[in-house]
């Protein structure tokens, strides 16, 4: 009688997870169990699997609820009734129409009715149609409903426990956004609504032996079963299988020639090997779609980036998918794509953000509609969020909420009942999913309609939208095609854009093997001078670059990975960094690792050393090796899999004669380092994006600064890139109504020197719609004469036109920003329009004489950094309080290694740590008063008595350090200097 569970997917209302429900059920002895969640079937599959692995028959369905209302529930007799009920959701969902009070006759479902006195008689109701009782209901009305055909008895499964119900109660709180006071009775489940107690089913069944004869009999009905080894993908692209393949054949062979040349054996060897699998496994069509979508792209003029495992296929290279040659990095296939491997590989497709979105749109409208979607997320609850939600709904003040978040274990917590009880239900709905969302840029795509696995929704951004999140597309076999955004490419694009506008020449940003020699770029990454290059420009990673003299590609690869937080962490950074600097000093474990790790020095330095390793030394063949790297994860770690596949390691090495206590060696390092390695294909395509962008920086630094600054997403904040436009030749503007554009733009391009107009849009709380108005008056009617003539033809209230003199963008007649402020509140929202609606050529207003404050130019440029986040009108050290400046400066801390110095700097970014002794330390960058970057180190004793308090010019103390030639200053002492005015800047 359990056929309408409902579990955590039933958003803010049910208690139990997937896997509770199902052990619980095993707990109860059930034969079967059914799981109908509230306007979704999120959960259905792994539902599906959990019980099929625990021996109970899974029955699914949908609980169709309106405005809170249960309406009626849906019941699968098998993946076909899945699949209609998934349809009719589905069509409610992106029609936004309500569901029918009726439900429908749909085939190979059944529909159960919550009874209420009001029903129409059972027997009435169509065929499949069912009333469900609950045994309160049939005790209550035993007399009347005794003989009733089409009558079932279900046992609601909300809670797993009668004490569940208060984590229930403040669920649906939360939900309605409502205090926990406000409930009512209707909104919330029945107390009972939990497992039978012992001996209470039987006794149901001696009392109402025809409404549990009519139960099972709809639960015998129903049989669904899955297989989860299956892959699920459009495995067709065009024709026919057969056709498929001689496309991607001959489309390989004509990317090699292109690639490789016309006599290249090893490519083409490889080739051959590579496409057998791809047929083998029958992931033909899971590359056409990808090249399709790829040749799209590229057609519309669209910078992409191939990155992830998929760059270990010579395929993907050939297809240009990929920019990162498999061959030259030595990458094994077996990593991306093996006959052992038990979840779908994927293309990870990097796009500009601003393009993104077009090549979803056309991957969606290439195929049947209902055919593919958009990958859905699943948002939960986590942390601090869920105590947050829980103090909202007890009425609890913000401050409050703020001390049990920082005090959880404290007697102000602990003691209070009210408190502590808020933390215990916190703690159990910790990842309960919140919300459905979308996938950072997942398609899937399948031959039968999506229904037969999911419903689909229609989230703001107007494409349909799977609730299957990335894993339960896996865990049924959906292959998935990442179609991602980065702000990076989106730099790219754009500096290739303004440099065909303002130089007249069009970059060939594809063409990695010129970018990979050229000289000046070398020497870039040699002095660390990247900073707005793509994963090249953070503090860390251009000290990395100085440590390891970087030079060419191949070194950027590996420092692309090392930086990873867990190799650095591990130690293994450090041991590359010295034998990199030192290659004489390696001392090899094994002629094999010499032999294979002889580029990292005998290093494991990328996922795919893990293979090397394993199958070189042990034996094993790519394919288990390949799942040896994947079960060092955390979660596999432990299982009977990874212990078959770590005695295969050892009996491998036995057998080829190996040391054993190098082989124990060998494997303790191959196990510390598999759970948190990175791919080499991934850190490949991260370098090939690197150097792209090195190039523009390189050759045509300004439009390369004004891209970065126009797509607001480098490491740094816009006033650093603003400082490194200013360097390349920039001559920075305020905000002009007569020359900016929405983004910062270019204008009178000299070679390398340029006016450079800040963009209206970086005028923080000017409204979007006054800077496209004001631009597209400007356009239809000239530029403005002076702020009288902005006024008569813009409506702006007086707020709006205060940003624009505050910011200089009405410094257009050399009045001063101050008189300028005065005439704004008398012009403010006064337009003058003649009949035809054109701006009236002498307006009728008069201003009073009024007369002029002088401009003070460090106001000025106060309020720039107010509203701008920087200061135009002056530099940053001319707003400290003295005119004094230090001697040392960043070129110069050579010439004082190991002496205390004193420096002054703008504080630019900082990195705080953790040490092994739980005391918190700070990496720290500044911009000295030349422009250059200096590195700082505070440990704990100096930060703690002397913090940095945020952004500001701090005069530092402190003694020059050098590590691998890269120097830095670490602080003794530290302050932020006050400004001319008492501001701190």
């Amino acid at each position: 009688m359990y056929l309408t569970c409902h579990s955590y997917y039933s958003l803010h209302y049910g208690t139990l997870s997937i896997d509770k429900l199902v052990a619980q059920a095993q707990a109860q002895g059930l034969r079967y169990l059914g799981l109908a969640d509230i306007n979704t079937s999120a959960g259905a599959f792994e539902f599906v699997q959990q019980c099929q692995e625990a021996g109970i028959k899974p029955i699914v369905g949908i609980a169709f609820w309106q405005g809170g209302q249960h309406l009626y529930t849906g019941i699968a007799h098998n993946h076909e009734g899945l699949h209609h009920l998934n349809s009719f959701l589905t069509k409610h969902n992106l029609s936004g129409k309500s569901l029918p009070a009726q439900a429908p006759i749909l085939p190979h479902t059944a529909f159960l009715y919550p009874y209420t006195p009001k029903l129409p008689p059972p027997d009435a109701l169509p065929e499949g149609h069912y009333v469900s009782l609950t045994p309160q209901q049939a005790v209550a009305a035993s007399i009347r409903l005794r003989k009733a055909d089409r009558l079932v008895l279900t046992q609601p499964i909300t809670l797993g426990a009668p004490a569940d119900f208060l984590l229930h109660c403040y669920l649906v709180a939360i939900g309605r956004n409502i205090l926990l006071t406000q409930l009512q009775k209707d909104w919330v489940c029945s107390r009972t609504a939990h497992w039978l107690a012992p001996g209470q089913e039987a006794s149901l069944r001696q009392q109402f032996p025809e409404l549990c004869r009519q139960t099972d009999h709809l639960a015998a009905i129903c049989d669904f079963t899955f297989d989860f080894g299956q892959r699920l993908n459009k495995n067709v692209f065009g024709a026919s299988p057969a056709a498929d393949r001689l496309q991607l054949t001959a489309l390989t062979r004509a990317g090699m020639l292109e690639r490789y040349g016309p006599k290249h054996a090893e490519a083409a060897i490889r080739v051959e090997r590579e496409l057998k699998v791809i047929f083998d496994l029958g992931f033909t069509a899971y590359y056409l779609i990808t090249w399709d979508l790829i040749s799209y792209s590229m057609r519309k003029g669209y910078y992409h980036v191939g990155r992830g495992s998929g760059a270990n296929s010579i395929v993907a290279f050939c297809l240009r998918i990929t920019d990162v040659d498999p061959i030259e990095l030595d990458l094994y296939f077996e990593r991306f794509l093996n006959p052992k491997r038990s979840s779908p590989p994927d293309f990870d497709i990097d796009y500009s953000w601003t393009d993104r979105e077009d090549v979803q749109r056309y991957l969606l409208s290439r195929y049947e509609e209902g055919h593919a979607a958009l990958l859905g997320a699943t948002i939960t609850l986590q942390g601090r969020s869920i105590i947050r939600e829980l103090g909202k709904v007890r009425g609890l003040p913000k401050a409050e909420i703020d001390r049990i978040i920082r005090e959880p274990s404290s007697p102000y917590v602990t003691g209070s009942q009210t408190f502590a009880k808020m933390v215990r239900v916190g703690y159990q709905m910790e990842s309960f999913p919140a919300a459905h969302s979308i996938h950072a840029g997942g398609v899937i795509i399948a031959d039968k309609p999506l229904s037969w696995y999911t419903a689909l929704i229609m989230p703001p951004k107007g494409m349909s939208t799977a609730e299957l999140d990335m894993y339960e597309a896996e865990r049924i076999g959906l292959d998935k095609f990442d179609i991602l955004s980065q702000r990076g490419i989106g730099h790219i694009n754009e500096a290739v854009s303004l440099v065909q506008q303002h130089h007249g020449i069009a970059v060939d940003i594809h063409n990695i093997p010129a970018l990979k020699a050229d000289s000046q770029i070398a020497d870039k990454l040699y002095q660390g001078d990247t900073i707005g290059c793509f994963y090249v420009e953070s503090p860390a990673m251009r000290q990395l670059l100085l440590k390891l003299r970087c030079r060419e590609y191949i070194t950027l690869v590996a420092a692309s990975s090392i930086i990873r937080p867990g190799v650095a962490s591990s130690g293994m950074m450090n041991a590359y960094i010295q034998r990199y600097n030192d290659p004489a000093s390696v001392q090899y474990l094994h002629p094999v690792m010499e032999e294979h790790l002889g580029e990292t020095y005998g290093v494991m330095v990328y996922q795919e050393d893990v293979l090397k390793v394993c199958h070189h030394y042990a034996g094993m063949d790519l394919s288990d090796a390949d799942i040896l790297r994947r079960a060092m994860s955390g979660k596999n770690r432990g299982t009977n899999a990874f212990e078959r596949i770590r005695q295969q390691f050892f009996d491998g090495a036995t057998a080829l004669g190996r040391p054993p206590e190098t082989t124990q060696e060998i494997w303790r390092q191959v196990s510390s380092f598999g759970g948190y390695s990175f791919c080499k294909a991934h850190s490949a395509s991260y370098a090939v994006e690197s150097y792209q962008s090195m190039h523009l920086k390189t050759y045509y630094p300004l439009p390369f600064y004004v891209a970065v600054i126009n797509n607001f997403g480098g490491f740094y904040s816009t006033w650093v890139y603003v400082h490194e436009a200013q360097k390349a030749g920039g001559r920075l503007h305020t905000p002009s109504v007569n020359h900016s554009q929405l983004t910062t733009a270019i204008v009178d391009l000299e070679g390398d020197a340029a006016d450079v107009f800040v963009g209206l849009v970086h005028i923080q709380g000017l409204e979007r719609k006054w800077m496209e108005a004001i631009i597209s008056d400007r356009v239809s009617f000239g530029p403005y004469l002076g702020i009288e003539d902005l006024a008569i033809r813009l409506p702006m209230p007086f707020d709006q036109l205060r940003l624009l003199v505050k910011t200089g963008a009405l410094d257009l007649t050399g009045q001063s920003r101050k008189l300028l402020l005065m005439k704004a509140h008398l012009l403010a929202g006064q337009p003058v329009k003649t009949s035809l609606g054109l701006p009236a050529l002498n307006p009728p207003l008069r201003i009073p004489p009024l007369q002029e404050p002088p401009d003070q130019a460090l106001d000025n440029a106060l309020d720039e950094v107010e509203l701008l986040g920087f200061p135009i009108s002056l530099g940053w050290f001319d707003l400290v309080g003295t005119s004094w400046r230090p001697s040392v400066t960043k070129r110069s801390l050579p010439e004082y290694l190991g002496q205390y110095v004193k420096v002054m700097g703008k504080l630019v970014d900082t990195k705080p740590v953790t040490t092994k002794h739980g005391e918190r330390m700070l990496f720290g960058t500044f911009l000295d008063h030349e422009g250059e970057y200096i590195d700082t180190v505070h440990f704990p004793p100096a930060l703690k008595a002397w913090p940095v308090y945020g952004h500001g010019i701090y005069l530092i103390y402190g003694r020059v350090t050098t590590e691998f030639n890269v120097y830095s200053v670490e602080v003794a002492k530290c302050k932020v200097l006050p400004g001319k005015i008492g501001w701190e800047v």
